[in-house]
């Protein structure tokens, strides 16, 4: 891993950094230092455990954003194969903070969408920090009818801090425009999985988010409002968005227990930026898993059950009990 550093992974990559070293030293010396690099192995295998498995709510944002997390077009290259990208809303343009297309996953045609983060600087204003326009949450509308007019069904990667707020934006009418998405995924009569791989922020998140099933990475997260926002808002205090990610609920743990999402894809140790083949991996098992059997539905259940799913969001016996309530 190269690029961004979060504070917590700084022992890791040091670490990783000496076994690079002593490997290289051994290879120009001709000396033998596998005794010591596999003591070294170990420390950083006990180093990722001790770290990944105890983060904390503010430490899984951070996770959650960093830019060198796998993105939708990272997953679907490895997870699809003969992926076409599709462009435009046919309205007013193309949005490059939202991508979509036509693929075959496990040989079945289907269609995806996802937002896409940059890497860098450049790529971020490129992409406009994946906060999609109108037009790319009606290009988004536009394929999941063509997947239902060609019975294909609809995977959706959700990584983004939210819908863009600009002035542009709500002129060509940013509200109406998720809306019409949520409505249009509520209405979808072929399967649709979605899938939580890095920031689900707010409505911009919730539009690609209303399917079937809700599948979250281990260290993403999901909100209606990002911790920063929710600090200023409560406390007029932006820098407490620590505190903030401790009290909201937002973590995939906390969500699970919620019954707000389906299922928690593991991710490797270290988190999806240290291995994103495996990471893709996780997640290529349970779509092989759930997809099969969502698509072995009658269209009439299909929509009952995911009308029954999200009407029983809020279920103050869920919240209160933790149970699901069947």
């Amino acid at each position: 891993m190269t690029g961004a550093i979060l504070e917590f992974d700084r022992p890791i990559v040091e670490l990783e950094e000496k076994i690079k070293e002593l490997r290289q030293f051994a290879r120009e010396k001709e000396i033998n230092l596998d005794a010591e690099i596999a003591n070294l192995e170990k420390r950083v295998q006990a180093l990722k455990e001790n770290i990944y498995q105890n983060l904390a709510p503010w430490q899984k944002v951070l996770v959650a954003r960093h830019p060198e997390r796998p993105n939708m077009l990272d997953y679907i290259n490895r997870l699809c194969t003969d992926f076409v990208q599709l462009h435009g809303d046919r309205l007013y343009g193309d949005d490059p903070a939202l991508a979509g297309g036509i693929a075959r996953f496990d040989g079945r045609p289907v269609t995806v969408l996802g937002q896409i983060k940059g890497r860098d600087t450049r790529e971020n204003l490129a992409r406009n920090f994946g906060m999609a326009h109108p037009e790319g949450y009606r290009m988004a509308m536009r394929l999941m009818r063509q997947a239902e007019k060609f019975h294909r069904p609809v995977l959706a990667f959700i990584d983004t801090p939210g819908a863009y707020p600009g002035m542009g934006a709500e002129e060509r009418g940013i509200s109406n425009a998720i809306a019409e998405c949520i409505q249009t995924m509520l209405m979808l009569e072929v399967p649709v999985l979605s899938v939580i791989i890095g920031e689900g922020g707010s409505g911009g998140a919730l539009a690609l988010a209303s399917g079937d099933c809700i599948l979250i990475q281990e260290h993403a997260v999901f909100s209606v409002i990002s911790p920063e926002a929710y600090a200023s808002i409560l406390w007029k205090d932006s820098s407490r968005a620590r505190e903030a990610a401790g009290v909201m609920k937002i973590t995939a743990a906390d969500l699970e227990a919620l019954h707000l999402v389906d299922e928690v894809i593991p991710e490797p140790l270290g988190g999806a930026h240290h291995d994103p083949d495996g990471a893709a991996e996780r997640i290529r098992e349970v779509l092989s898993r759930r997809l099969p059997e969502l698509a072995a539905r009658p269209v009439g259940q299909l929509l009952a059950a995911r009308g029954e799913k999200f009407r029983r969001i809020g279920d103050p016996r869920i919240y209160l009990t933790g149970n699901d309530i069947t």
